[in-house]
Formats: C-alpha cells, sequence, structure tokens
C-alpha cells in the first residue's frame, strides 16, 4: 500500500489520471502541460520502485495481488498481480516514459497537451497489460493501448503517417481478433471463469491446444513481430514522432513476447512443445534474414527498425528451447533491447531535429561537430552489436548458449546473427558519424544540450549497469522462470 491506494493500483491509474489532467490543462498552457507531464512521468516511475524494493525473491508465485469483482454476471474481475517475469517490465514501462517526456520537451511544438497525455495514458494502460491476471482485464488493457499509439503515429508522425497508422492498427486488431476467441473458448470450457491460474491447471485436448496456440500466435507473433508478420514495423517507425518510436521499441514490440510467457507456454504446454520448431525456424529467419535487411537500408530508422527484429528473434528462440538458461535469456534480451533500442531511436531523433532528414547519405562526419553525442552514439551501436560489458551482449550471449545445449546447429545460426548485427550497426555508425562532413548541414551542427544529455546519460548508464551487473535483473525473475517451466513440462492432455 501506498497513499493509502494498493501498489499495482496506483502504478497503472496514476499515469492515467496525470494524463487527463494534462488534457484538461490544454495547449493554451504548453509549459504547465509540460511540467505536469514531467511530474506525473516522474511520480509514476518512483511509485513502480517500492514494487521492487519489497519484493519476494524466492517466491515463484504472484505478489502484490488485488483482486475485486467487475463484471459479476459473467465473473470478470479486477485482478492485477506481479511475478518476477512481469516485474521488470513494469519498472521499464515507467523508467522510458520519463525519458520520453523529456526527450520530446523543445521538439514538439503542436497539441503538446495531447503528446504528453497519451504517452502518459499509454503507460498505464501498458502497465496493465504486465499486471492482468484476468483474461478480459488483459485484453481491455491489450485493446486500449493501441488507441494512444495510433493517435501518437497518425497526428505527430511524418508525411506517411496515416497509411502507418492504419497499417498498424489492422495489424493488430487481426491478431487481437482471434486471441478474442481463444480467450472465450478457455471461459467456456473452465466452466465460466477468466482467471488466468484457473486457465493455467485447465486440461485440454490435443486439437484444441492446437488451434488455441495458433490464435494465441497470430496476436503475439505481429505484436513482437515475428517474420513474416513483420513488414508493419518499418513503416511505421518511419512515420512515428521519435518518442514513438522509443515506446514502440522499448516496450510495445515485449507485450508479444510477454504474452508467450504468461499464455501459450503455461496454458498450451503441449501444443507449445509440439510447435516449438516451428517458432524456433521463423526466430532464426528474423534473426538471420531480417538482418540482411537492415544491411541494406538508407533510412537510419528502417534500419533499427529491422534490427529490432532480429534482436526480437532471439528472445522467441530462448522462449522456445524450455531451459531456464534459454527464457531468462530471452526475458534479460527484452529489458536490454528495451533500453538500447529507445537510446538508439532517441539518437536518431537527436539528428533529425537538427537536419531534419534521416536518410544515412545525408549525413557523415557528425563526430567532427558533435563530439559527445558520438561518443553515446558509439555506446550504443556497440551495445546493438552485442559488445561484452553492454546490456545487448547478456541475454543474447545466455540464449545462444541455451540453444547450443538444445542443438549445435541452432544455436550457430543464432550466433552467427552477433555478425550481422555488427555489421549494420558499425557500418551505419562510419557513414553516420565518421569522415569529414558530408554537408554543410554537419557542418552547422551543435552539440546536444543539457536535456538531451540528460536523457542520453540515463540510459548509458542503464547499458553498461546491466551489462557488467546483470545479477539484480536475473534474480528477480529465477523463482519464476523455474517454476514457469516445471509447469509446462507436465502434460495438460486429457
Amino acid at each position: 500500500m501506498l497513499l493509502g491506494m494498493p501498489l499495482l493500483s496506483l502504478v497503472i491509474w496514476l499515469p492515467i489520471l496525470f494524463g487527463v489532467a494534462v488534457l484538461l490543462v490544454g495547449d493554451r498552457n504548453a509549459f504547465a502541460a509540460r511540467w505536469m507531464a514531467f511530474i506525473g512521468a516522474l511520480l509514476s516511475f518512483i511509485v513502480t520502485i517500492p514494487l521492487y524494493t519489497q519484493f519476494d525473491l524466492a517466491g515463484a508465485g504472484m505478489q502484490f495481488e488485488e483482486l475485486r469483482p467487475w463484471i459479476e454476471n459473467f465473473k470478470v474481475n479486477y485482478h492485477l498481480g506481479v511475478d518476477g517475469i512481469s516485474l521488470l517490465f513494469i519498472l521499464l514501462t515507467s523508467f522510458t516514459n520519463v525519458l520520453v517526456v523529456i526527450a520530446g520537451w523543445k521538439v514538439i511544438e503542436k497539441n503538446v497537451a495531447q503528446y504528453m497525455a497519451a504517452f502518459l495514458i499509454m503507460a498505464g494502460l501498458m502497465n496493465g497489460v504486465f499486471a492482468a491476471l484476468d483474461g478480459m482485464l488483459f485484453y481491455v488493457f491489450w485493446e486500449a493501448m493501441l488507441i494512444p499509439m495510433f493517435i501518437i503515429i497518425g497526428v505527430w508522425g511524418g508525411p506517411n503517417r496515416v497509411y502507418a497508422a492504419f497499417k498498424f492498427f489492422l495489424y493488430t486488431l487481426m491478431g487481437s481478433l482471434l486471441m478474442l476467441v481463444a480467450l472465450i473458448y478457455l471461459y467456456v470450457q473452465s466452466g465460466g471463469s477468466f482467471d488466468l491460474a484457473t486457465w493455467h491447471q485447465l486440461p485440454l485436448p490435443a486439437t484444441a491446444q492446437t488451434l488455441l496456440f495458433f490464435a494465441f500466435f497470430a496476436a503475439f507473433a505481429v505484436k513482437v513481430p515475428m517474420w513474416p508478420v513483420h513488414t508493419w514495423l518499418p513503416d511505421v517507425h518511419v512515420e512515428a514522432p521519435t518518442g514513438g518510436s522509443a515506446v514502440l521499441a522499448a516496450i510495445m514490440l515485449k507485450l508479444g513476447a510477454y504474452g508467450f510467457l504468461r499464455f501459450s507456454l503455461p496454458i498450451l504446454p503441449d501444443a507449445s512443445r509440439e510447435w516449438a520448431w516451428l517458432i524456433i525456424g521463423l526466430s532464426l529467419v528474423a534473426v538471420i534474414y531480417v538482418g540482411l535487411v537492415a544491411m541494406v537500408q538508407k533510412d537510419m530508422k528502417k534500419l533499427v527498425a529491422y534490427s529490432s527484429v532480429a534482436h526480437m528473434g532471439f528472445v522467441t528462440l530462448g522462449f522456445f528451447v524450455f531451459s531456464d538458461l534459454g527464457v531468462s535469456g530471452g526475458i534479460v534480451q527484452m529489458i536490454a533491447h528495451g533500453f538500447v533500442s529507445a537510446a538508439m531511436f532517441l539518437s536518431i531523433g537527436v539528428l533529425y531535429d537538427r537536419v531534419h532528414s534521416r536518410n544515412i547519405a545525408d549525413y557523415g562526419g557528425v563526430v567532427n561537430t558533435m563530439p559527445k553525442f558520438a561518443a553515446f552514439a558509439l555506446l550504443f551501436t556497440m551495445a546493438n552489436c552485442g559488445l561484452p560489458g553492454t546490456a545487448g551482449f547478456v541475454g543474447e550471449w545466455m540464449v545462444i548458449l541455451a540453444a547450443v545445449k538444445a542443438n549445435f546447429w541452432i544455436g550457430l545460426l543464432a550466433a552467427s546473427a552477433l555478425i550481422f548485427g555488427a555489421a549494420y550497426s558499425l557500418w551505419m555508425f562510419k557513414r553516420v558519424y565518421l569522415g569529414a562532413p558530408g554537408n554543410h548541414h554537419v557542418k552547422e551542427l551543435t552539440d546536444i544540450g543539457a536535456r538531451e544529455f540528460l536523457v542520453m546519460g540515463l540510459l548509458a548508464i542503464a547499458v553498461l549497469y546491466m551489462g557488467v551487473y546483470p545479477k539484480p535483473f536475473t534474480d528477480v525473475m529465477d523463482a519464476s522462470v523455474a517454476e514457469l517451466l516445471r509447469h509446462v513440462a507436465v502434460s495438460k492432455l486429457h
């Protein structure tokens, strides 16, 4: 409890309430809207810290649970709780939200209050997805979160923003409708319960498991995005404003992978094991092929968007080799990718705000005029390659180890991604930052100010801390991951 309110409810509703308050302030007073959004984002991050400090590391079950009836006729409850898997994502969401508000401080000049409010409300809804223990509640948060993102892309995006916003919406909606059918089926089978813990114990025949597996797969694969349903992501990233790209890459992609851990694996263990080969195959395609696609991109944002698909391929690969190391590695990779991809997009945003171009060819020699910024960009590029000592390495290393233990060839193919990752990341760095200044725009650039330095500095600390000392992150999830795998190992065929 904090301020007389249960912690999880506070984590969800505080940013939403602040978002509504910022909307009420409106654009008449942009100064007040910015400060209010910042205070809201900071308080929303501060209230998540007790979740970490009071968390029982030995406990594998749900903690900080809240249960209140919501729609009694259908036994839908307002049921929240976190375990070691979801806790880290709530912290990541709240942390990223603060950075995004600071990053959009000066850049956003039209409809400031609406921009800030959209991010605050979206952060609250995403925390709701991670904390929901009721199938219907999960679905409500899952769908509701699309709306602020849709607005962010459609209002503050680039020239093709309407196309990108619709593509984003339709792709995710189609997947989600199949998930809704799956949730209703489970509700009927379990005798009228939306409780996830009840579903986790529910015996299901093989055919039903397979159909449900693919229904959930449709929703989660689009979100991750896995290859071949990844095509919406580059379009959306190119058009979205910088803050939108950072949140989309850092958190939204994680929701899909989180869905696999919360629904597919524990509810449908037999189908998950049966179809693991498919997921591993698609993950390897994402890791290798999409890595090669990233190399030929001319647009910086597109390149980083494809690199996100390749990095998320590691996550799904780690989950479906069914070992402690693989699942923990996948979760660590998600958190690390959250920091690194947010940092990459915010770095591109810094350049874009100055030159108004995302084309790699329009730059060159940025290090001459922006040395402080180029140092940060180098660190983040190295983390994107998976350099030991940075956050990007830990998760990939764990997943590759787990893959080699499962099958040497899978491990070898996964490890090849590190080479491609280094190729496209370093080549982009070389073309943008090194050499003589490419044109007059670059010669006129000014280095980052205190506000941008603060954002970059916080992300750099996060990337290095996690790379050097990942123990605080892995300790939280160990008990929950072991419990999940023990659960998945038991057949539920009836």
